[in-house]
């Protein structure tokens, strides 16, 4: 059969349109940057969350997976969030799901994940395989989501909303960090402990004009996942004030006897994202190579109870000391991380430093439990309309019974009870839906007790909202009911010198 031939009519006008290459290919490169930098690369500073991270815990949310419920399917989570708010490759929302659940790449993990979910060595089984949950202070970053606390745009296709930004019930992107390549920028932020940011958070709320040195005291170094020893706190003090600089990191490791007469260096922890095969590895090479002496056999030892624990034993006739100082000269043992703190505010990419960070977060927190409070105003406030209007009611119980059974339908006993009672049409409705059997006395000591309890709360949620202090205070008070349920001792240690 031969080729279908394309007929153009003649009565169809031609429509060329001619177009400077270079304007095209400007205006469409700045278009892919910007979509790469607020859709896909850097987080959000306010919850620390990059777009993909925050519909996958919005969605696990929806779906229910609490902490005290069983796990799913992974593939269920990622197909539920590919088709209602992410609609991009499955493999890129699932690596965002594994890594929320790794304890070795996040602080405070966000997803409790069941299976095998990889190693610094190894990657995750198939999203098939392994199955997944929400952590509890994943609970506390979405927590009071359906009490209008933030604001919900549409997704792609203008079917379901999603949260512009979730409100966040510790600083998530000082304590778990962020990594990301957008185009013209990148950002590589480290994890800090989170006892130590709330306690930076709590002082700076009580003191605005905290110096860098002051908030120090509260947060010294990051604290990394798998621990180590951070060297350069000179350096780290000039990233937290400019949102950029560099740190070493390095293992930590102890000269043991693994017999009377040989000796062992012990390896305990690695610097961040280093595995102990990458160690093997090098320290293999190094050794065919003839740059590295002494070393008779390595040992990995490392397992899920115990933890890491990599062994090199050392020659009898070299220096154990002098093997390490070479170890962390030669072999990934020490490493350096790049800080540069860059995340949107207020839509825009800024390099931040860690008082910048600390506040962008304070300014967000603020927001929310000042929305929180004026919703669950109106909410009371509305609730006890219908109270106070079901009590004048049930006071002349008889007379309302009467002007129903003598009305001809509701309509017209609806403007007889509004006309009689003086109550609103909301009241009165209430009252035409409510069944009889909650017009007993018992139930009248009820709404008295409720209504009581209301006038309270509405008093409290007032003066919240009247007093920048009470607000703040109340910001303090949930931040250290995080640090009591979540923090743990740090990890890193931080050394003065080599």
């Amino acid at each position: 059969m031969s080729p279908k031939k394309t007929v153009l009519d003649a009565s169809t006008p031609e429509r060329i349109i001619d177009i400077d290459v270079s304007d095209e290919m400007r205006e469409s490169f700045l278009e892919y940057a910007y979509s790469v930098i607020y859709a896909r690369a850097l987080p959000d500073a306010r919850d620390g969350l990059k777009p993909v991270q925050r519909r996958i815990l919005f969605q696990m949310s929806e779906m229910g997976l609490r902490p005290e419920r069983g796990h799913v399917k992974s593939a269920r989570v990622i197909g539920e969030v590919m088709g209602k708010l992410h609609p991009h490759g499955d493999s890129a929302i699932y690596d965002a799901l594994v890594r929320m659940a790794q304890p070795f790449s996040l602080r405070l993990p966000l997803i409790d994940g069941q299976g095998n979910f990889g190693s610094l060595d190894d990657g995750p089984a198939a999203m098939r395989y392994t199955e997944c949950r929400l952590t509890a202070a994943a609970l506390s970053m979405t927590d009071s989501l359906d009490e209008d606390v933030v604001d919900f745009r549409a997704n792609y296709d203008g079917r379901e909303v999603e949260p512009s930004v979730l409100p966040a019930a510790f600083p998530n992107l000082l304590v778990n960090g962020a990594s990301g390549i957008a185009v013209g920028m990148a950002t590589n932020m480290p994890p800090h402990n989170l006892g130590e940011v709330i306690s930076a958070l709590r002082y700076y709320i009580e003191n605005p004009k905290a110096s860098l040195a002051d908030l120090m005291k509260h947060i010294p170094a990051p604290d990394l996942p798998g621990g180590g020893q951070i060297l350069d706190l000179a350096n780290i003090q000039e990233a937290y004030s400019t949102g950029r600089g560099t740190f070493k990191i390095r293992a930590s490791a102890s000269i043991e006897s693994v017999t009377s007469r040989k000796k062992a260096i012990v390896i305990t922890q690695l610097p961040f994202n280093v595995g102990t095969e990458r160690i093997i590895d090098r320290i293999k090479s190094l050794v065919d190579s003839k740059k590295l002496k002494g070393i008779s056999r390595v040992t990995d030892l490392t397992d899920g109870e115990k933890g890491l624990r990599l062994v090199i034993e050392v020659k009898s006739s070299h220096e154990p000391e002098e093997l390490l100082a070479d170890l962390y000269r030669l072999t990934p043992m020490e490493e350096s991380f790049s800080i540069n703190s860059v995340a949107l505010v207020d839509g825009r990419p800024r390099t931040l430093g860690l008082a910048e960070l600390l506040q962008v977060y304070l300014k967000h927190r603020l927001a929310v439990v000042t929305r929180r409070s004026e919703f669950r105003l109106k909410k009371a406030n509305e609730r006890l309309h219908l109270v106070e209007g079901l009590l004048l009611a049930i006071v002349d119980i008889d007379k309302v019974i009467k002007i129903i059974r003598a009305s001809e339908d509701a309509q017209v006993a609806r403007e007889k009870i509004i006309k009689t009672f003086k109550l609103s049409e909301v009241q009165t409705n209430y009252i035409l839906d409510m069944p009889l059997r909650r017009l007993t006395k018992t139930s009248r000591i009820e709404l008295e007790t409720e209504q009581k309890e209301l006038n309270q709360i509405i008093t409290e949620l007032k003066a919240i909202l009247a007093s920048d202090k009470r607000l703040k205070k109340i910001v303090s008070d949930e931040l250290q009911e995080i640090s009591d349920k979540f923090a743990t001792p740090r990890r890193s240690i931080l050394l003065e010198n080599e």
